[in-house]
């Protein structure tokens, strides 16, 4: 009787447990034998849902648990909580393992395990720079479940003892503005610093700059070109104010949305192959570039944009979910590919929607293309019926064919998931032209008669003409 081969799996979130549980569907214990190490306490949660939580939207932690670990367990994958993988030799096929569920104790070196196949899904870390004070109390990064729970029971703390309740967020990103809703929720005097002209870099400036008006608009303080120098203590040392060059701004705590950069430092010092941004470079198959049996998914990878044609780090669940599909499905027998990715994302800060997809201005001019720009305004529903709510919508097309770059929306209600027509459209390589032919639903509660990406891929088309006359 031929013996079980073993799939080791770093990381117990979405990629890895993606591909764990994909590979188990396609064979039976007897066939492949499954081990998942995960340093933390938690496996299979959305790390997207934790300002939600900590805003209320969301009323526990378990909420955003897809799966628990004894049910892994259940399905036959032998997952080992608080227990980290330490080292890494791919031409010995093994790992080093060391915690609780590695066979030895926290403080030892650690044991070694072999592996036919090994899935790195080590993830992302958030960017902590070594500021004065960065380590104070009071300080938050929001990545990790661990991470929610020590932030919600500070906020607790700290109103309870009614010593106030001014919030200060460094970083105007994704985490930074939900992260600066969930507080103004908990009714926080929140004040947003980051150092970049405006908020979210993840658009335009002209369209970062709505979001900024906006938010102003909402309460929340925010401050652009502020480059934070350090983070002041007081009684106790804990957090009592932020200072940037040219400002202090008081706080009794601090979040940091800073971002993330890929967890690759294990792939590093084995001397696999890494990208720009760090992260790892697999094929369409999601195996790490020149090793058969190494393979790697979600935020510690780098993949194709398919607009570019350059390898991209996009930290998203959505994307590490269908990595695991993939790696799992080609262990366990079958075939798949992961394509690449056009740059969708979405998010909110209280009422105002933020979209984007496809390439920025300042990424198509890094990937050498010449383009044309255009901006509309438009509203959500029929102008004429009740909650019609305005919308911008800024298009980015090639210069002389057309080709779709880049969508960035900024609006209310219904402004958000309209990117996705810009996505499969992306996705498809279509022209602005061609998008002026969508035959999108209309009634007047949805939309008015033309859509506002319609509208825009017309202004497009016309700019395209414009420009390919001179």
């Amino acid at each position: 009787m031929a013996t079980a081969q073993r799939m080791v799996v770093i990381g117990g979130n979405a990629a890895g447990m993606s591909a764990a549980s994909q590979a188990r569907r396609l064979k039976g214990p007897g066939e492949l034998e499954i081990i998942a190490f995960e340093r933390g306490g938690y496996t299979s949660y959305s790390a997207c849902g934790i300002p939600y939580w900590v805003g209320g939207d969301v009323a526990a932690a378990d909420d955003l648990i897809a799966r628990t670990p004894e049910e892994h367990r259940e399905r036959g994958i032998d997952l080992r909580l608080h227990t980290e993988v330490t080292e890494l030799d791919p031409d010995g096929c093994r790992v080093r393992v060391r915690g609780d569920g590695g066979g030895g104790d926290d403080s030892g070196p650690g044991k070694w395990l072999g592996y036919d196949h090994l899935v790195i899904a080590t993830g992302a870390r958030p960017l902590r720079p070594g500021l004065p004070g960065i380590d104070a109390p009071g300080v938050h990064g929001v990545q990790t479940m661990d991470d929610g729970r020590s932030l919600l029971e500070a906020l607790e703390e700290t109103e309870s003892a009614r010593t106030g309740r001014r919030a200060v967020v460094v970083g105007a990103g994704y985490i930074g503005v939900e992260m600066a809703e969930a507080l103004v929720r908990r009714g926080y005097r929140v004040t947003v610093l980051d150092r970049a002209e405006e908020p979210m870099t993840t658009l335009d400036p002209d369209m970062g700059r709505l979001v900024r008006e906006a938010m102003v608009g909402m309460g929340i303080e925010t401050v652009t070109e502020a480059a934070v120098t350090a983070v002041r203590t007081g009684e106790g040392g804990r957090v009592r104010a932020v200072a940037t060059e040219d400002a202090e701004y008081e706080a009794d705590l601090v979040v940091l949305g800073l971002g993330v950069r890929p967890e690759t430092g294990l792939a590093r010092e084995a001397g696999l192959p890494l990208g720009e941004s760090g992260g790892l470079l697999t094929d369409l198959a999601m195996r790490v570039r020149g090793r058969e049996n190494l393979w790697a998914g979600g935020d510690c990878v780098e993949v194709l944009d398919l607009v570019s044609g350059r390898d991209r780090h996009i930290a998203l669940g959505t994307h590490a979910n269908k990595h695991g599909q993939v790696i799992g499905t080609n262990i366990g027998g079958g075939y798949a590919t992961f394509p690449g990715v056009v740059g969708t994302a979405v998010s909110k800060v209280c009422d105002l929607e933020i979209a984007r997809t496809g390439l920025l201005e300042s990424q198509a001019r890094s990937a050498g293309l010449r383009f044309v720009t255009v901006t509309i305004e438009s509203t959500s529903r029929a102008g004429y019926y009740p909650g019609a709510a305005p919308m911008h919508v800024k298009m980015l097309a090639e210069h002389r064919t057309g080709r779709l770059l880049g969508v960035q929306i900024v609006g209310r209600e219904g402004a958000g998931k309209r990117v996705d027509v810009a996505a499969v459209a992306l996705s498809a390589s279509m022209t602005v032209e061609q998008m002026t032919s969508l035959d999108l639903g209309y009634a007047p509660p949805f939309s008015p008669l033309w859509d506002p990406v319609l509208v825009a891929a017309r202004k497009a088309t016309a700019a395209v003409r414009r420009a390919g006359a001179h």
